[in-house]
Formats: C-alpha cells, structure tokens, sequence
C-alpha cells in the first residue's frame, strides 16, 4: 500500500489548527519537506517531547514523505530556545537529507508563512498555498503519527500539554475521545471559577467547557487560564461589540498594520483599513475587504498593538465571514517585497506572553506517560477539514482497539478508529460514545 493510502486510513489529520487530512498535502511539485517544530505559541510543550523521547519515529515518518515525493530535503525548524534545550546546534544533520534550522524565539513564528519564509527565505505568494513555493509543511506530531501508520498503528492517541495556572504542568498521551473532565480529575486539577480552559495555545485557541469537551485529533493543549489575563478576556469580547467599537474609537494610528506578521512579509493586509472601511460597505461590496483572507489570526493587532484597546482581529473575522458566505478569498501571483522593517518588528515571545498575562505559567513540563484507564469515551464524527466520518458500528456492538467505528466519507474525509476495546454505548450522526 503506498503511503497516501497509508495515511488516509489511519485517520491522520494536522495535528494542531484546523485539522487538514495530511494525506492531501501528499502531491508533487515540491522540492523541499519542512518539517514544523516551531511549537508557536507560549505554554505548549508537545513537539519539544515528542522529539526528545520519539526522534526516531518522527525521523521514521519524515523519510517516507520524502521518498513518497521525491524530496532530497528536509529542514526541521525549531525555535532556537527549544533547540538549545534539545542539544541541537544549528545546520546539524537529523538524518539523511535532514536538517535541523534554528529559529528566533518570535511569535508568530509557526504561522506557516512565517516559518517558509524564516527557514527557506521563500515567500509564498498571497493567497496560494505551500507548495507553490516548492515547500511541503507538516508538523512534528503529525510526522511522529506518520512513523506509527507505516507500523500498522492509526491516530487513536494524542500528545497534548496539560497546563497554565496549574501546580505542576505535563505533556502525557492520552486516547482520542477522552473527556476533558475524567483527565483533569485523574491529574488532580480543579479549575475554579475565576478560570477558563483553552483547547490549543493562549493566542489561538479555543474557550471549551471542561465538564463537557473531549480530545479531539487537533488538541495540542489543554491550558487553565485566569479570567483577568488578556488570553482569555480577548475571546471573550462580544463580536458585535468589539466592530462596533472599533469603528468610532480607530484613531488611524497604523500601529496594527505595522506590527502584523503577515504585513511585514508584503501582503497587502492593512488592518487600520479594515478598520476604517464600514461594515455596511463591505456587505454591499465584500472585494473592499478581499485581503482579510490573508490575516493568519496571531492577534497581535488587538492584544499588544493597538494604544486604543479595540479589536482589529475582530473586525476581520467579521470580513473573513463575509467573505466566506461568498466564496471568496484572496489570491495573486504578484511580486512582493518583505518590509525592511520587519527585522525590527519582530515580536519576542516572552514579550508576547506577558503581554497575554500568562508568562508566570511558563513551565517546560515533566512528561508523565499515558492515561488510558478511563472509562467512558466520546468521539465526534467532525474532527477535520471535510466531510464528517459516516458510522459503521451500531448501539451494542464490540469493538476492539484500533479497530474502525466510522468510514471516510466521499471527498475529503478520513475513518475514525476506536481507542479502546470496549462497547459501543451511543451512537448517531454527530458522535460515538464508547464505554470499556
């Protein structure tokens, strides 16, 4: 069986983000594979453990993506703090064709564009995707799953960082499906209510209701944050709201547009603009605001940059929506030029983390093995990009690990395989609850 094939059936999906099946970035074109370590944001500490204790595996999953394509280059782009305390030294050989490249400890340095850029000195034109720059992307975790396929084992696991304002942070492995809740208990953690849980980083990731969410195959992080902390009060912040705000409070000033990532790289993204273009406008005219599909969602505008405390984030997820609903996204093959600025307006992480009010839970964590003793698990059948799995299993039937309780569906999709063995308990459209 060749490895798209491979990948596809067992389920393996990006990681973090939004979760693309990692089986269609397998198409040629490309020349270089380069292999995301940057771990972007603070308190995350997977890809740091994965590749301290499964070098192998992940080296195991790189090399067959070469061979697939074709590629006789490999970079492995890790933070420079990160690969220090690995004891990698920059330009040292990670296997056959395998390099490891330092980066500079900056947010948002695991944006994809970002990190082309930083480690190939390629820019990929706005709106186009990797491999027009001759550049295929995945992350380490994703290699490491990659590794486990090609030994007959599907994605049934996750890595993810326990952390935040806890006693003592962990990256431990745990089944897809587990609830948030059975995790925290078997840790000892109480999450009081002058807290939030964050799914993901504490720029990107998403507020969830412990007592009722699960890991999922994109769980990177499951963070306990204070309310008061600017991590969690941005994602709080009404909508309607914040654009409403914005709107009559901008004071032009450009600082949004002069810190942006993606700006310093010479996309034509100018957030004060979008700020400035009136909402009512870009309804009866949404290619005004076409370039809000180029922003990468970092938040640097709202949380650091802006002296008004408004949201230009905010506003450009209303475009993105917008835009969404027509169908529409930016795309150019222009020439364009990275800013000479950008060098100077390079945003340090630690910078970052106090300004999101987190940098007091910076802690590298201890690695404490798998919990997989739980009970009861719940499985959503919409867990990437595509098409939701379709059930094969029904209330009552046994099932055994890693064996599949729900098919690919046409298009872009990917089977889902049960963590355990055990019986299913419940199951429709949405979801499958096993029980052991």
């Amino acid at each position: 069986m060749e490895l798209k094939e491979i990948m596809k059936n067992a389920g393996i999906v990006g990681a973090g983000g939004a979760g693309f099946p990692s089986y269609a970035k397998l198409a040629g074109g490309a020349d270089t594979l380069l292999v995301n370590g940057a771990e972007c944001e603070p308190l995350l500490y997977t890809d740091y453990i994965i590749l301290q204790r499964e070098p192998d595996t992940v080296l195991k999953g790189i090399t067959a993506v070469m061979q697939y394509l074709s590629i006789s280059k490999a970079i492995l782009s890790v933070k420079e703090h990160t690969a220090k305390r690995l004891g990698y030294t920059d330009g040292q050989s990670f296997g056959k064709g395998v390099t490891v490249k330092f980066l500079p400890d900056v947010y948002p340095m695991g944006d994809e564009i970002s990190l082309i850029y930083e480690s190939t000195g390629r820019l990929v034109k706005p709106g186009n995707l990797p491999v027009s720059a001759g550049v295929i992307v995945y992350n380490v975790e994703t290699l490491y799953n990659v590794g486990m396929a090609l030994e007959g084992k599907p994605l049934t696991m996750k890595w993810l960082t326990v952390g935040g304002d806890i006693e003592k942070s962990t990256v431990i492995k745990v089944p897809i499906g587990t609830k948030v809740s059975d995790l925290f208990e078997s840790l000892g953690i109480t999450v009081p209510n002058t807290h939030s849980v964050l799914d993901g980083g504490p720029s990107m990731g998403k507020l969830i209701d412990p007592y009722t969410a699960t890991v999922k195959k994109t769980t990177k992080g499951l963070l306990v944050i204070p309310n008061n902390t600017e991590a969690i009060i941005s994602k709080n912040t009404n909508s309607k709201m914040a654009v409403a705000r914005a709107e009559t409070a901008c004071c032009q000033c450009t600082r949004c547009t002069d810190m942006c990532p993606r700006h310093l790289l010479g996309y034509p993204l100018e957030p004060h603009k979008m700020v400035r273009t009136a909402m009512q406008a870009a309804v009866t005219l949404p290619q005004m605001v076409i370039s809000a599909t180029l922003c990468c969602g970092c938040g640097i505008c709202e949380s650091i940059a802006c002296c008004q405390g408004i949201s230009p984030k905010a506003v450009i997820n209303n475009y993105k929506a917008l835009l969404s609903q027509n169908k529409m996204r930016f795309s150019s093959n222009e020439s364009f030029e990275v800013s000479r600025e950008r060098e100077y307006r390079k945003l340090p992480v630690e910078r970052w983390a106090k300004a999101l009010g987190i940098l007091e839970f910076d802690k590298v964590p201890e690695y404490i093995g798998e919990r997989v003793n739980f009970k009861r698990f719940e499985i959503p059948l919409s867990q990437s990009i595509g098409a939701p799995s379709i059930p094969t299993v029904s209330i009552g039937d046994a099932v055994d690990e890693a064996e599949i309780i729900a098919k690919a569906a046409e298009g872009l999709s990917l089977p889902i395989h049960s963590p355990i063995k055990g019986k299913i308990a419940h199951c429709d459209e949405k979801k499958i609850i096993i029980t052991r």
